[in-house]
């Protein structure tokens, strides 16, 4: 039975559903109707489903940040990269005339994306051609992103009143949130690109050892550039969700510290920030577990100044029980069994006699 259980548990996804469900289970000891979902005028709602929809943001700049990692880079940019995209779209929908009118939506959003792409281009330039260290170079951006919001948006919270870009956030389609499908969207379509064609093996290749990857012949700066661009345009279309849920734009507020979440979540998903193999699914799932771990912060009415240690606590605690050397160490203790002893000069030489 335990050679049977065994590979299951050392399956990367496990550990991390597992946390998941006790944490599910968890919430509804504490509150009963926690996992319940109810149909109401053609829509479903509820605990789970609100999850789902709050968590897609996060999977968007999540999935970014997967790439990003996997070439051995990191960026910190992507949270003022969802405020400036939605400071944008927001400024332009208010001073059209029809907030309403699909063109003027579809012009604010391709607007916005399009100075996301550029800023996403300017990491890519500062640490492909440039050879800026990513933490750095996105570091730059991540300030300087701050007060470009700002400044776009006077200081003020821009407020709007347009039903098509507020579906972005709290729309529905066939019952569920339309921010679910956009996410799930966006997920098939960075796993296509990435798992169905040679593009995936790249970006790990360079990760793994980028000038080795030079050497094969794959040119690794434009890999870095495009993973940046990538990154920025998720962190564009999350940003887009963030405004469209409260119908405003706050320079300030939106997007704070998400980089951070997205960083836990990539890293709870089973991809090693040193770059090299990447797990979309698992980043996924590490989504999950960061929204349904603020859910449950918020449920447990706990202080906005303990929730941030307390998710900290969390997250360490799902690291190490999914990290294979403190597993090992951990039942080796158990056991009560010593580690082998270190080779000695002495014995090495003695092996190599025989």
């Amino acid at each position: 039975m335990s050679e049977r259980i065994k590979p299951l548990l050392g399956h990367r996804l496990f550990w991390p559903i597992a946390v998941l469900v006790v944490m599910l289970a968890a919430n509804t000891i504490y509150r009963p109707g926690f996992l319940s979902i109810e149909m109401n005028n053609g829509h479903l709602y509820g605990t789970p489903i609100d999850i789902l929809r709050l968590s897609a943001p996060l999977i968007l700049v999540a999935l970014g940040m997967t790439l990003v990692i996997s070439t051995g880079g990191i960026d910190l940019s992507v949270g003022s990269i969802c405020a400036i995209s939605g400071a944008i779209a927001c400024l332009h929908i208010s001073q059209a005339p029809d907030q309403n009118s699909f063109v003027t939506v579809a012009t604010a959003l391709a607007m916005a994306l399009g100075v996301a792409l550029v800023l996403g281009a300017w990491n890519g330039v500062l640490v492909s051609v440039i050879g800026i260290q990513p933490i750095i170079a996105t570091l730059i951006l991540m300030v300087a992103g701050r007060g470009l919001a700002q400044l776009i948006t006077e200081g003020q919270i821009i407020t709007i009143n347009s039903g098509p870009y507020r579906a972005i956030g709290l729309g529905h389609f066939l019952t569920l949130p339309l921010a679910i499908f956009i996410a799930l969207g966006a997920a098939l379509l960075v796993a296509a690109f990435t798992r169905r064609t040679a593009l995936g093996m790249i970006i790990e290749s360079v990760g793994g050892n980028r000038e080795a990857s030079r050497l094969a012949g794959i040119r690794s700066g434009r890999i870095v550039f495009l993973v940046y661009v990538v990154s920025a345009a998720c962190a564009a279309v999350a940003g887009f969700m963030m405004t469209a849920n409260v119908s405003s734009a706050d320079g300030n507020a939106a997007g704070l510290w998400v980089e951070l979440d997205a960083i836990l979540a990539v890293v709870i998903g089973g991809t090693a920030l040193a770059g090299g193999r990447f797990y979309l699914s698992g980043t996924i799932l590490g989504a999950l577990i960061i929204q349904t771990l603020t859910t449950t912060v918020y449920a447990m009415n706990i202080s906005p100044q303990t929730a941030l240690l307390f998710k900290a606590v969390v997250v360490i605690a799902v690291c190490l029980i999914q990290a294979p050397a403190f597993r090992a160490k951990f039942n080796r203790r158990k056991r009560g069994t010593p580690p082998p002893p270190a080779p000695t000069p002495q014995r090495q030489k003695e092996e190599v006699t025989a």
